[in-house]
């Protein structure tokens, strides 16, 4: 159900039908380690420079998706509440299939 949307497309979209959570992404970039974090269909790179164009995928295709913690927005980084933490991104695939995503 995916449409063509890359991962970071459709964590994005998940983020927008799910706006009181925030998405933090462990993932390997082009070889490298990467923490992104998702919220209301917006991605940021908290390891790397993240670009003015939103357009322009923090996550691009060929990205390996190591972890998905779910937490409760708004984000507070000395407080931080998880809903679910360590998904893979098989686990996390169910649950935007089962969104349409």
């Amino acid at each position: 159900m995916s449409d063509g949307l890359s991962v970071g497309q459709r964590l994005e979209q998940y983020s927008l039908r799910c706006p009181e959570e925030v998405l933090m992404v462990e993932a390997t970039v082009a070889g490298e380690p990467d923490q992104v974090m998702v919220f209301k269909g917006f991605s940021s790179s908290l390891m790397r420079a993240t670009d003015y164009n939103p357009d322009v995928p923090v996550l691009p295709i060929g990205t390996e998706i190591l972890a998905i913690d779910r937490l409760k927005g708004p984000y507070q980084p000395n407080n931080p509440e998880y809903i679910v933490q360590g998904m893979s991104w098989a686990e996390f695939e169910v649950l935007l299939e089962s969104l349409g995503l």
